[in-house]
């Protein structure tokens, strides 16, 4: 998929959204990208983890062993991965705000382990979804995400791939500018801010 095909996905499902948004990450922003939407229809959930599976070296993809994603965001995604790698997919959720393997999900020593997200701005939620896994006994040898918001400066500490970058400008909550305060607030994600 090239990345007029991906943004095209987004769009006929209505999930490039523009106001005024405040990210999981805490920044904020004049668009956000609503994955959950990309990711309902099954059909299109399946090409893009397909797509994104094409990004990985054949090498690492040989090399995973399971699939783990954090919640909310990285759930479908993260499922759709699996059935595109042929390998289990678990989730982490943080319900005191730490993430935790829950539901009866365990990880073998060592085992390795694909991360997924959907999207990655600062890389925060992602370097502390490795950090769970790495005390569940798995390593994460790499991490995919749908999009990277990062502006390509998100350190997670492992090879990142994602399906597309996509450059838009975000601000600390002491650097928006007056028109964007201008507009009423929305917080989308699932990160408590």
């Amino acid at each position: 998929m090239t990345d007029d095909d991906i943004l095209a996905e987004f769009r006929a499902s209505g999930a490039l959204l523009e106001g005024h948004f405040v990210l999981s990450s805490g920044r904020h922003s004049a668009s956000y990208l609503q994955c959950a939407r990309v990711l309902m229809n099954p059909e299109r959930g399946d090409r893009l983890a397909r797509a994104l599976a094409q990004k990985l070296p054949r090498e690492l993809r040989s090399e995973i062993e399971l699939v783990v994603s954090p919640a909310m965001g990285g759930i479908v995604i993260g499922h759709e991965m699996g059935r595109a790698l042929g390998v289990d997919a678990l989730f982490l959720e943080r319900p005191e705000g730490v993430f935790h393997l829950r539901r009866g999900f365990r990880l073998e020593p060592g085992q390795k382990v694909l991360m997924v997200e959907d999207v990655v701005t600062t890389g925060l939620s992602s370097r502390e979804a490795i950090e769970a896994v790495a005390r569940e006994g798995g390593e994460v040898i790499a991490e995919v995400a749908l999009v990277d918001r990062s502006n390509g400066s998100a350190d997670l500490g492992v090879p990142f791939f994602p399906l597309i970058a996509i450059s838009v400008p975000s601000y600390a909550e002491n650097e928006v500018p007056p028109e964007l305060a201008a507009i009423p607030v929305t917080k989308p994600g699932s990160r408590k801010a």
